[in-house]
């Protein structure tokens, strides 16, 4: 991937994402006022690109669940049907948790799933994952993108409507939206949002949302409904005591 880059730059590649952006808007302006235009807006979003970012989105925390590893947490969710893992360790050294992302890569090509990391671009970059999921404090988008490319997925966590507003303007390929429900998994998680929220956030944004905190099999449906493009569970999973069971009605339950 780092040749990959160091050819790209020359040719002045590292922009394309925000160009492919502003082709966009172009072709749909005269469009927009209408809620027709605005759907066919939001199809050509997702024909460029974002189409996999669909389904159960599950992430990994070896903290919760001590004895539990973010590999085997992986396969479980992978084989009861989770289309995106997310890699997520605040406390690990940087070798610890690229050998897990070396492994997780493999396992989710082996699925045909998404593979994001959670803030480590730079692992991001080594292990060839599909993408990063950054917070607000965390690097820029811009700075990401001309990092690990224009095609890769740069999510953008976001616990008000103008951060993810924002983080759409600047290039997000989705947002995380949250908490949705109360949880106890991230201490820093923002204030609860409530579903109608989520709702709202859903219908003003063309980029796919994944809604997440606090999300488990007594109201994944209630996120369903909303028009989140994904369900992020965490403890919902990693805590249960069939991993694979838990995802597995997870996944029914957020189709149906």
């Amino acid at each position: 991937m780092a040749e990959k880059l160091v050819r790209a730059d020359p040719l002045n590649l590292r922009p394309l994402q925000n160009r492919r952006r502003e082709a966009e808007m172009e072709l749909i302006r005269p469009w927009v006022p209408s809620p027709v235009g605005f759907a066919v807006f939001c199809l050509v979003l997702e024909d460029m690109g974002t189409a996999r970012l669909r389904g159960l989105y599950v992430i990994t925390d070896e903290a919760l669940s001590p004895g539990r590893m973010h590999v085997a947490i992986a396969t479980a969710a992978l084989e009861g049907g989770a289309r995106i893992v997310q890699l997520r360790d605040k406390n690990s050294s940087d070798r610890k948790f690229y050998e897990d992302a070396i492994v997780i890569r493999r396992l989710t090509r082996e699925y045909g799933a998404l593979f994001i990391i959670n803030d480590r671009v730079h692992i991001a970059m080594a292990a060839e994952a599909d993408g990063v999921n950054i917070g607000q404090n965390d690097i820029p988008i811009a700075a990401a993108r001309r990092l690990l490319g224009p095609n890769a997925i740069i999510g953008v966590s976001a616990d008000n409507i103008e951060q993810a507003k924002q983080a759409q303007t600047e290039g997000a390929d989705y947002v995380g939206f949250g908490p949705v429900f109360p949880t106890n998994t991230k201490l820093d998680a923002g204030p609860v949002s409530g579903i109608e929220t989520l709702r709202m956030v859903c219908a003003e944004l063309c980029v796919p949302v994944v809604a997440i905190g606090g999300i488990g099999v007594p109201n994944i449906a209630q996120v369903a409904e909303t028009g989140a493009a994904c369900a992020a569970v965490v403890s919902a999973v990693v805590c249960a005591e069939d991993m694979v069971a838990a995802t597995r009605e997870l996944v029914e339950r957020f189709k149906n």
